[in-house]
């Protein structure tokens, strides 16, 4: 697209496009939104829907129809979006799509946030006149282990298709038959399983035809929230949704963890870092965050207050000769912004990798995924040197405290009589082998910020209330200095 600007009217509003911008993509650029099922802005255009259609005003008299998605502006073009004419269309477009759709919203996972809902409501949709008996379906097709199809519910879009064509590149998803008998299928010659970023194709559906087979159970739409947050998974550092239970919605009478636990995670859009995607890794959080916690504190295995802990840690601390700190990669810039604070001109520390690549993980891909499996080391690198292989050269054989921040370290590498500290949050057996230990907070329960591979800084927020037994990490580097509670 050039830079040159056109003048256009939308519904009689004068308006201008960038030269080469389509209808559809001019109108959401000055806040019209045109009805659309199968346009994305990142995905070709098939013009499939029909539902984007538009009236452009002409001089003539005689009218002129066509999709927005596919229609450039040019200048001085009147076009209409609700006009009489229009309306007509629209309403007889969504008889059309609707012919074969089953009436399940009242069970359908997508009902809330559903744009075939949206639209009947919205362009007052009424029932099909037509005597033609529905077209059936297959209900359950599994489309991988991840993801299910309903093609009762599908209205041929193909957003799936083009997005494994075009975005992940797997190629995995096609469409066979046509009409009202075209199905979304696996490609023969590919497994949509490899796929690691199928799950965004349930997202860009814009019904419930592609759904979760393990959010498939979970809570509605309505009974949820979200909470910008940052995926850990990779220092990338993709900006996402963290859904969960609203609090008027709270569960009584079931398990009341339901009421603290992680429902679906999604993309949240940043053009700097993630663009509109996310990877199936940064889905499946819920697996990571929600793991055993450790919320005892204990000194040498046996449970201690809180504040008994944090005050023998602060006696080794100020006691010691020669500590040393193995600084977590991730914690929030703020965290080690105190931690540096607190300890950075009297123990030296060495930034480890609080986790590695799991068996199979892909390591790098031309999308999103990065190497390094910590969100923050960039900045943890910024004030502390790495640790060396050789572990010995950061802790020499006359060490007397280290203090272990974060997961990813074996205690086993500590001196022979060096004192140790832990402070982690979750239940590992060093733990308790550990002088002192101290249980810490996780990216749910704070808020904060992660610096990227790019030196981008994003924002995450907190989710769930901590616990008393837990302590945040920053407040707890300022205790420990001075000596203090927190």
């Amino acid at each position: 697209m050039s830079g040159k600007m056109l003048d256009f009217a939308i519904d009689g509003v004068p308006m201008q496009a960038v030269d080469g911008q389509t209808v559809i993509q001019a109108a959401r650029a000055n806040g019209v939104e045109i009805p659309h099922f199968c346009w994305h802005p990142e995905l070709s255009v098939p013009g499939n829907c029909r539902i984007c259609m538009v009236e452009i005003e002409q001089d003539s008299g005689d009218p002129w129809f066509d999709i927005a998605c596919n229609m450039p502006v040019t200048a001085g073009m009147r076009v209409l979006t609700n006009s009489e004419k229009i309306k007509t269309l629209n309403q007889d477009t969504m008889q059309f799509i609707t012919l074969n759709h089953p009436v399940d919203c009242g069970i359908c996972n997508k009902s809330g946030e559903c744009l075939l809902q949206d639209y009947h409501y919205a362009l007052n949709g009424a029932a099909s006149k037509s005597r033609d008996p529905k077209t059936h379906a297959t209900k359950f097709f599994p489309l991988s282990e991840r993801i299910m199809l309903d093609n009762e519910r599908c209205i041929m879009c193909t957003l799936c298709v083009r997005f494994t064509n075009e975005v992940s590149g797997s190629k995995a998803l096609g469409a066979v038959n046509r009409g009202d008998h075209a199905l979304i299928r696996p490609a023969e010659d590919a497994d949509f399983n490899l796929d690691v970023y199928s799950d965004n194709v349930i997202d860009l559906c814009p019904v419930g035809a592609l759904l979760s087979t393990e959010l498939m159970t979970h809570a509605r739409v309505w009974y949820l929230q979200s909470t910008k947050s940052v995926c850990p998974g990779c220092e990338r550092g993709c900006s996402i949704d963290v859904w969960h239970r609203k609090h008027e919605w709270k569960l009584n009478a079931l398990d009341p963890r339901l009421n603290t636990t992680i429902d679906r995670i999604t993309p949240h859009e940043n053009p700097e870092v993630n663009g509109l995607w996310v990877c199936n890794k940064a889905r499946d959080l819920a697996q990571l965050f929600e793991r055993p916690r450790a919320e005892q504190s204990m000194q040498r295995g046996a449970p201690v207050d809180l504040s008994a802990a944090i005050a023998a840690a602060a006696k080794l601390m100020a006691a010691a000769k020669k500590p040393v700190a193995i600084v977590s990669s991730w914690g929030s810039n703020e965290e080690l912004a105190a931690f540096h604070a607190a300890f950075g001109t009297t123990v030296p520390g060495f930034v480890k990798a609080d986790h590695l690549p799991l068996p199979g993980e892909v390591l790098e891909d031309h999308l999103l995924i990065k190497p390094d499996k910590n969100p923050n080391r960039k900045a943890a690198l910024a004030l502390y040197p790495a640790l060396p292989e050789r572990v010995s050269e950061a802790l020499p054989a006359d060490t007397d405290v280290v203090l272990v921040w974060g997961e990813g370290f074996d205690s086993t590498l500590v001196p022979s009589g060096a004192k140790v500290i832990r402070l982690d949050s979750y239940a590992h057996a060093a733990n308790a082998t550990a002088d002192v230990f101290i249980p810490i907070s996780v990216q749910t329960e704070r808020s904060g910020h992660y610096t990227n591979f790019k030196g981008v800084v994003t924002p995450f927020e907190a989710c769930f209330p901590v616990k008393p037994s837990i302590v945040h990490a920053e407040a707890l580097f300022t205790a420990l200095a001075a000596g203090t509670p927190v």
